[in-house]
C-alpha cells in the first residue's frame, strides 16, 4: 500500500519506509488539482508580465535582472547547470530519496508553481528506482540545499547521473531505462525543484529515526552496567522524577525500571551502597534531556517535512506571488545541532560507566579490568582507549554548525544555516556512538558472567544476545574484531528487537 503524499501527513517512519524500504508513493489527488492551479495562475502572471523572482528574473545578486520571454525558459537550465556545483563523494542513495520525497511533499501544498509533470516524475523516480548521483557536500543550507537538489532537477533534463537497478548511469539512460519520459524544465519548474533545505532535512529525519533507537540501547547498556556493579535503583523510582516533571527522566526511570524487573538487584536482594556516583544515579536525568532534546528536533523536523520550504510561493486563492526565505535551514538546524549533541552527552557517560567496570576501586568486587588473570591479561582495559578516542571526536563534531554562517552571493545571502554541516556531521557522531556503546555492552556482559545473582529479564535477554556473537574473554584475544562486532550489532538494534519482545516497548 502506497503513502499518500498531500502536503501535510509526512512522517519521519513514513520517510524510512520510502527511503530505505522502497515503500511507494503517490499524489492525492486533491493536492494535484492543488498543483495545476497553481500552474494556471503562474502562466497568466507570465503572459501579463508580472515580475516574479525566479521565474522573470535572475536569482541571488541577479534578481534585479529582468529577463526576455526568449530567456525566460532558458534560464531554468542554466540555473540548474550553474548550481549543480557540489564536490567529491555521492551521498548515500537513502538520502537523496528522502530528499526527492521530501521536495514532492512541497509540492503537493500548491505553492510552488511547478508543472504537475515535474512533481508526478519524482514520483515516479522513487517507485521505480531512478536516484540521482547527489554530490553530498555543497550545500550552504540557504536558498536551500541548492547543490544537491540541482543534481536532482539535471535528471530531469536528462542529463546528469543516476542509479538505476544497482548501477550508475547517465540520466537519460536511466530514465529511458526505467520507462520515464523526462519533462525538461520550463519557467519555474528549476527554482521549484531545487529552492528548499530538503537534503538536509531528509538526512536529519533518518538520522533521528536511528538516534532514536540507539538512545533506548543506551538505557539497556546503562541498566546491564547497573546491575553489573550493584547499583542502589531507588533513584530510578519515577515518583522521584515525576516531583520535578521533566517527560524524558520519567519514561527513562521507568524503562530502565522494567530493563532490571525481575532480578535480585530490583527485588532488593543485593547489598548496594545508599549512594552511587553521577554516572551511576543519574541516568534518567542525562538521558532523559537526551530524549527531550531529540523531541524538540523531531518535532522542527516533522514541521519542516510538512511545510512549504520555497521561494517565491504562489497563492491562488489571493492571486498573489510572495518573495521571502522559507527555504532557509536554520529551524533545522539549530535543534540538530542539539540533538548531536545529546548523542555525544549520553555517549560521555555510557563510557564512565564502562570505566567503573573497568576500574578495580570503583566495580563493586569485580576483578581487574574484567579479566580473571590480571598481570598476565589485561583484559578489557584498551577496550577504553578506543572508546575514549571515539569520544574525542564526538566532541570535536559536537561544536554547532548553526553558527559558522559565511556570506555569500555577494553579501546577498549574507546569513546561510550551514545546516548541512549539521547533517553530515551527526550521522559521524552516531557512528562513533555506536562503537562507544559497543564497549559498553560487551564490558557489562563480562561483568555479568562474574555475578551468580538473578538479572532482570530485560538485562538477561541482553546478555543473551551479545554472548550469541562475543564469547566471554577467559584469556586475552585481538579485541578489534570484538569491538567492531558489537558496533554492527547496535547499528542494527537487534539487542534492542530481542529486548522489547521480552519487555514491551521502551519508548513509551
Amino acid at each position: 500500500m502506497s503513502i499518500v503524499l498531500n502536503g501535510t501527513n509526512l512522517t519521519i517512519k513514513d520517510l524510512v519506509r520510502v527511503a530505505r524500504h522502497h515503500e511507494k508513493v503517490s499524489l492525492h489527488p486533491d493536492s494535484l488539482e492543488r498543483i495545476k492551479t497553481c500552474r494556471n495562475m503562474l502562466e497568466k502572471k507570465i503572459l501579463a508580465k508580472e515580475i516574479m523572482y525566479g521565474v522573470n528574473t535572475g536569482i541571488g545578486e541577479f534578481s534585479e535582472v529582468v529577463l526576455d520571454d526568449k530567456q525566460i525558459e532558458k534560464f531554468q537550465r542554466y540555473l540548474v547547470y550553474n548550481h549543480a556545483a557540489g564536490i567529491g563523494d555521492p551521498a548515500p542513495l537513502e538520502y537523496v530519496r528522502a530528499a526527492m520525497l521530501s521536495r514532492i511533499n512541497v509540492h503537493a501544498h500548491g505553492n510552488s508553481g511547478c508543472r504537475p509533470k515535474i512533481t508526478q516524475t519524482l514520483v515516479d523516480m522513487l517507485n521505480k528506482g531512478v536516484t540521482p548521483f547527489v554530490c553530498q557536500k555543497g550545500s550552504v543550507g540557504a536558498s536551500g540545499d541548492l547543490a544537491p537538489m540541482a543534481q536532482i532537477a539535471l535528471v530531469l533534463l536528462g542529463e546528469g547521473k543516476a542509479y538505476y537497478q544497482g548501477e550508475l548511469l547517465s540520466g537519460k539512460k536511466a530514465m529511458d531505462k526505467a520507462g520515464i519520459s523526462i519533462p525538461g524544465l520550463k519557467a519555474r519548474d528549476g527554482l521549484a525543484c531545487i529552492n528548499g533545505s530538503n537534503l538536509l532535512t531528509a538526512m536529519s529525519a533518518l538520522f533521528l529515526y536511528d538516534a532514536d533507537r540507539w538512545l533506548r540501547q543506551a538505557e539497556i547498556a546503562a541498566a546491564m552496567s547497573l546491575e553489573a556493579l550493584k547499583a542502589n535503583m531507588k533513584p530510578y523510582t519515577p515518583k522521584l522524577h515525576e516531583a520535578r516533571g521533566f517527560f524524558g527522566a520519567i519514561r527513562s526511570s521507568k524503562t530502565i525500571s522494567k530493563l532490571v524487573k525481575g532480578g535480585d538487584l530490583a527485588e532488593g536482594k543485593i547489598k548496594c551502597k545508599v549512594q552511587d556516583a553521577y554516572s551511576m544515579r543519574s541516568t534518567p536525568q542525562v538521558t532523559g534531556a537526551a530524549y527531550d532534546a531529540l523531541a524538540y528536533a523531531r518535532s522542527q523536523v516533522e514541521i519542516e517535512l510538512n511545510g512549504v520550504g520555497d521561494n517565491p510561493l504562489f497563492f491562488p486563492e489571493d492571486d498573489l506571488q510572495l518573495s521571502g526565505a522559507n527555504f532557509q535551514g536554520t529551524p533545522v538546524s539549530l535543534p540538530m545541532d542539539m540533538a548531536g549533541a545529546a548523542i555525544t552527552m549520553v555517549s560521555v557517560m555510557s563510557e564512565r560507566r564502562m570505566n567503573r567496570l573497568n576500574n578495580p576501586a570503583l566495580s563493586a568486587g569485580l576483578p581487574p579490568f574484567l579479566t580473571k588473570g590480571a598481570g598476565m591479561f589485561s583484559g578489557l582495559m584498551l577496550s577504553q582507549y578506543t572508546a575514549d578516542m571515539q569520544i574525542v571526536e564526538q566532541r570535536i563534531l559536537s561544536a554547532p554548525a548553526s553558527i559558522q554562517s559565511i556570506p555569500a552571493a555577494a553579501d546577498q545571502e549574507d546569513f546561510v544555516s550551514m545546516g548541512m554541516n549539521t547533517a553530515i556531521k551527526n550521522f559521524q557522531i552516531l557512528d562513533n556512538a555506536y562503537g562507544i556503546l559497543g564497549i559498553e555492552f560487551m564490558a557489562a556482559a563480562q561483568a555479568l558472567d562474574f555475578r551468580d545473582y538473578k538479572l532482570g529479564k530485560g538485562v538477561a535477554e541482553a546478555k543473551k544476545v551479545i554472548r550469541k556473537y562475543i564469547p566471554f574473554l577467559d584469556e586475552d584475544r585481538p579485541l578489534y574484531p570484538d569491538h567492531t562486532k558489537m558496533k554492527n550489532l547496535v547499528k542494527k538494534a537487534e539487542i534492542l528487537e530481542r529486548v522489547e519482545k521480552i519487555v514491551g516497548p521502551l519508548n513509551e
